[in-house]
């Protein structure tokens, strides 16, 4: 078994769908491969067309069945110092390298090489491959394939969506949005400062009033289990000015806020759009009124917060062989499965430690204990 899914791994891991760039080719093999076993999908594109999801249903159509939910996406290898073809998988001992090979082309490969045993069993209850576009830019992808589900009538009894997490049941994540400040301030000639607005300067005072409500985050409320147990704001790439002679008209910068499932992640945002409004805003258009500043929403996903006692909790971490659960700082599109009503955990082969990374790798051994994940599910589906 393991084996097969090191095989489609391989093809899996030769497709670059860095987010940048088309996944179709990818989904092109994917379905080509599900209607050579007799399978129909269902696709949803982006905006331009060059991208899609995929939705394949094993099962009856009726009954309420299980989401196995993955993106095709990963993250560049620009800049990375990798040792072999990133896009060719590669074993070393009992390890498998290739960019996605961990986050999460291991996942699919595993639900892939799962779908022959699951036309082999009269299943009484549906089994959804559900593949995503966009995940790492965002989670652009998946909330139209959750809208294709409910146009179709379809209403999952659970979700699991296979993110490295070394197979341990991950019942909550933190919420995130991200933003861009664009700061407009008003060009003069250095040595006449005072008639003009420094865009840097501005900018610079809302980075830090950013960081003052990062420390009062990291007050509390805290859960200890997640990995980072506090909400977090974070200033990550700032950029402005032309001349040390120029007082600056420009300046934007990146920012985003990671909270805790029970925090309030609007109020924040409003609380930093208040500050540049009410604050920084008046001072600047004291001196010219086209200055200002403006919020740009980048991105964003809701937080996963499935109760530990939940169903699809107990059943996960008997498909999975383990009896404890997690929380975790990244996000996932388990949080919009989650906000759409479908009771949702993460849970999928690979350590989060190995993404994003050069050498990116994904132990056999992590493969083999997702395979048995999807077997038992086949038995539970058949139940």
């Amino acid at each position: 078994m393991t084996e097969r899914t090191i095989a489609i791994l391989e093809k899996l891991v030769s497709f670059d769908t860095t987010s940048r760039n088309s996944n179709l080719e990818l989904i092109d093999w994917v379905e080509a491969e599900l209607a050579a076993q007799g399978l129909s999908s269902v696709r949803t594109y982006d905006d331009a067309g060059v991208k899609a999801n995929l939705l394949t249903t094993i099962g009856p159509t009726e009954a309420p069945g299980f989401v196995l939910s993955g993106h095709t996406d990963v993250v560049p290898v620009d800049g990375q110092a990798w040792t072999s073809d990133p896009f060719r998988l590669t074993r070393r001992g009992d390890r498998l390298y290739g960019r996605g090979a961990c986050d999460m082309k291991g996942f699919l490969a595993s639900c892939l090489a799962g779908v022959p045993r699951m036309l082999e069993r009269p299943l009484a209850r549906p089994i959804h491959i559900a593949f995503s576009y966009d995940e790492e830019v965002g989670c652009l992808g998946v909330p139209r394939l959750i809208a294709r589900m409910g146009e179709a009538g379809l209403a999952p009894a659970a979700c699991f969506v296979g993110e490295p997490t070394s197979m341990q049941v991950v019942v909550a994540h933190k919420t995130k949005v991200s933003y861009r400040a664009v700061v407009t301030g008003k060009s003069v000639h250095s040595a006449l400062a005072p008639q003009g607005v420094n865009a840097v300067d501005y900018a610079a005072r809302l980075v830090v009033h950013l960081n003052e409500i990062g420390r009062r985050l990291a007050a509390g409320p805290s859960d200890a289990l997640f990995d980072v147990p506090v909400s977090t704001a974070h200033t990550g790439v700032i950029a402005g000015g032309t001349a040390l002679n120029i007082v600056p008209e420009h300046c934007e910068f990146l920012f985003e806020f990671r909270t805790l499932p029970d925090v309030d992640v609007d109020a924040l945002v409003a609380e930093v759009a208040a500050y540049a409004r009410d604050v920084l805003e008046p001072e600047m258009r004291a001196v010219d009124p086209a200055t200002g500043i403006r919020l740009e929403w980048l991105s964003g996903f809701p937080g996963l917060d499935t109760t530990p006692e939940a169903e699809v909790v107990g059943l996960a971490k008997r498909l999975a062989g383990r009896n404890d659960h997690g929380k975790v700082a990244y996000g996932t599109e388990a949080g919009l499965f989650f906000a759409a009503g479908v009771p949702t955990v993460v849970v999928g082969p690979g350590s989060i430690e190995q993404a994003h990374k050069p050498d990116e790798y994904i132990e056999v051994g992590e493969l083999a204990r997702c395979d048995a994940f999807v077997d038992r599910l086949i038995d539970h589906c058949a139940a």
